[in-house]
């Protein structure tokens, strides 16, 4: 390869919904634009997640990741240990916990970066900039080398608690685009997309209509999902019961916003349950029985068998913590009531479906409150027409084909194709 000039190569997520694996090259200097595990990676050891045309025996001068979602990181496990990393400090955090839950650790060495100030990797100058997404820390990252300037749009959306930024990146677009990198998850989605706003008044009219406990689905590390329902519960007087492993998220992220809901906040509840205080006292999982120690001190958890004696209780419920739950004597009644908060296909996977039949059977109501982590059409159409970049290269979709026509300076490339830019 030529010292001259800039050259793009997405390796993976030209054609598809996650799995974002994207180099740019100057001469010998590489960098990846995160590393992530395709959507349909099932079981397949992160070595066999591996793009064919990634070189892992050459040189990697830097991967940077831009939000802590397993489609954008989860190929770290199967990359060389001595590539070194860069994300955010509260996105290494989520990383370092998730792995940890798994039974791995991230092996590559990490280094943070902060949003909007630049940093040196190698040749390539990086502005990450903080963006509206349902991942905690989530950035669009410009870059500049050999003269050129990229703008990855990672994950974002104009739905959530951080909306303003992107409302602000569009009134004060970066000038000078030569490629904007530019996700299309939700193109073939119809209607428009809630607000965090708007399901919070959803959740509050909910709590107050549904007479007994409220069971709720959703993403321990949604942050704004969270800040979502506690705000529901502070208005509509319910309290907030929340798992190990949820407190854990929020205690570990409030060192970087002290603003977050966490155990010792009004109306926060834990929960502790014997499937999660095994995984933090196993040193091949989470190996931290320290914070469950730390938890049960504070007089504010319960174990699962006392969940009975909280009616206004609107609890975390996953598939593990329902078999505790009934473990220890919970019974689902007529007034009791569950809200999936999460994509709707989650709902035939995993043990969903028979809490589904569960709530049936017990005459339950069943409600769905959710929102995409992904931006609109519109939104997307707003930021391709206020970057106005030189060209446009569509990634992060199954149905961009679909959709070209509406974009301007679109430069439709595959997965392995190298573009000199």
């Amino acid at each position: 390869m030529s010292a001259d000039g800039l050259v793009l190569t997405i390796h993976r997520s030209a054609h598809e919904i996650g799995g974002n694996c994207i180099e740019l090259a100057v001469g010998e200097h590489r960098i990846l634009l995160d590393a992530g595990s395709p959507l349909d990676a099932g079981d397949a050891a992160p070595a066999d997640q591996v793009p064919g045309t990634l070189d892992l025996d050459g040189a990697m001068t830097g991967v940077l990741i831009s939000h802590p979602h397993q489609d954008h990181y989860g190929l770290l496990a199967g990359l060389p240990a001595s590539w070194p990393v860069w994300t955010g400090a509260p996105s290494e955090a989520l990383m370092r916990l998730t792995a940890s839950l798994m039974g791995r650790s991230v092996v590559q060495g990490i280094k943070t970066y902060q949003s909007f100030k630049p940093f040196m990797v190698g040749p390539f100058r990086i502005t990450p900039m903080l963006t509206d997404h349902s991942a905690f820390d989530a950035h669009m990252l410009l870059i500049e080398a050999a003269g050129r300037r990229i703008l990855y749009s990672g994950d974002f959306r104009r739905t959530g608690r951080k909306a303003v930024l992107v409302d602000r990146l569009l009134a004060k677009p970066p000038k000078d685009i030569d490629v904007l990198l530019l996700e299309g998850t939700t193109l073939g989605r119809r209607g428009s997309f809630p607000t965090e706003d708007e399901l919070e008044a959803r959740f509050i009219q909910l709590f107050k209509e549904v007479p007994g406990r409220v069971f709720v689905s959703w993403s321990a590390q949604n942050i704004d999902r969270t800040v979502t329902l506690y705000r529901a519960c502070r208005r509509a007087g319910r309290s907030l019961a929340l798992d190990v492993y949820s407190l854990d998220v929020l205690d570990q992220l409030s060192g970087f916003r002290d603003s977050l809901p966490r155990l010792g906040f009004p109306g926060i509840q834990g929960v502790i349950t014997a499937s999660m205080v095994r995984m933090y006292k196993n040193p091949k999982r989470v190996g931290r029985p320290e914070f469950v120690d730390r938890i049960a001190k504070t007089g504010r958890c319960i174990g699962a068998a006392r969940l009975e004696d909280h009616p206004d209780a609107v609890v975390m419920l996953r598939p593990s913590l329902m078999r505790d739950y009934r473990n220890k004597g919970l019974k689902i009644t007529g007034d009791d009531a569950w809200v999936f908060s999460q994509w709707s296909g989650y709902l035939k996977q995993g043990g969903y479906p028979e809490i589904r039949d569960l709530f049936s059977e017990a005459g339950a109501r069943f409600e769905q409150i959710h929102t995409s982590g992904h931006a609109h059409h519109d939104d997307l159409l707003k930021l391709a027409a206020r970057v106005d970049a030189t060209k446009l290269v569509p990634i992060h979709s199954f149905d961009w084909d679909e959709h070209i026509g509406a974009f301007p300076n679109v430069l439709r490339l595959g997965d392995g194709q190298p573009h000199r830019i």
